[in-house]
């Protein structure tokens, strides 16, 4: 085959294997932005969850995500009570690897997440604050209207960035075989022998998804800089 019919070919398969790559990145950005938002607020003051919480990002921050992604894949599902739960009713889902990998995915997006959150809102303006508290707002309802809206709308320039590392980690995923954009150019490359044109192509189409990406992203902050200014 010509090289220009077989890197057609590769991008088709790795388009074809688009979805799944979508699939992990929503399901990993929802996962922590559910836990990343909670435990930022928890970060505000000094409870006793607040070492767990630390060791939490500690870890998940401080240790390569591709190792993470083997504990959870190879290692916890060969946890003796873990498969003794998954021989139970109701647990069979814990057999799909691909629970083992939101969970990695989603646990150590949500680590850099509260970092992210946890830090903006520290950085509040303190006059946003003793304005709420001046019209008669208690401490959680100047979170919750005030300080959380202020706080992750400043946090989105470096929360885009996250999400955009969210997407390209999904690659790792393919070093436990589930069928994404790498997985896809590596199955190619084994058939035809043709790295260059395979992995090229997956570059192709990474970069078409974090331009998508960053296109949207672009409209959502103009969008809340309209409305930012129209208050």
């Amino acid at each position: 085959m010509e090289s220009l019919d077989l890197l057609l070919q590769a991008l088709s398969d790795c388009i074809r294997a688009l979805p799944m790559t979508l699939f992990l990145s929503i399901v990993s950005v929802i996962i922590g932005i559910c836990i990343s938002v909670p435990l930022a607020v928890m970060l505000q003051r000094k409870t006793i969850f607040t070492p767990l919480i630390k060791a939490y990002v500690f870890f998940f921050t401080g240790s390569p995500l591709l190792v993470q992604l083997y504990i959870f894949y190879f290692g916890i599902p060969s946890i003796g009570f873990i498969q003794d739960l998954m021989q139970q009713p109701g647990f069979e889902f814990l057999k799909d690897g691909k629970i083992y990998i939101f969970a990695a995915l989603g646990l150590n997006t949500a680590a850099y997440t509260t970092q992210i959150f946890s830090g903006s809102i520290k950085n509040m303006d303190r006059k946003e604050v003793e304005a709420a508290y001046a019209y008669g707002m208690d401490r959680k309802q100047t979170m919750r209207r005030v300080i959380l809206p202020s706080s992750l709308r400043r946090a989105l320039p470096a929360y885009s960035n996250e999400v955009l590392m969210t997407i390209h980690a999904t690659s790792l995923a393919s070093t436990v075989t589930i069928n994404e954009v790498t997985n896809a150019a590596s199955l190619f490359n084994s058939t035809f022998y043709e790295p260059f044109i395979a992995y090229t192509a997956a570059g192709i189409v990474y970069l078409c998804l974090t331009f998508s990406f960053i296109y949207l992203y672009k409209r959502v902050e103009k969008r809340l800089v309209l409305a930012s200014k129209s208050l």
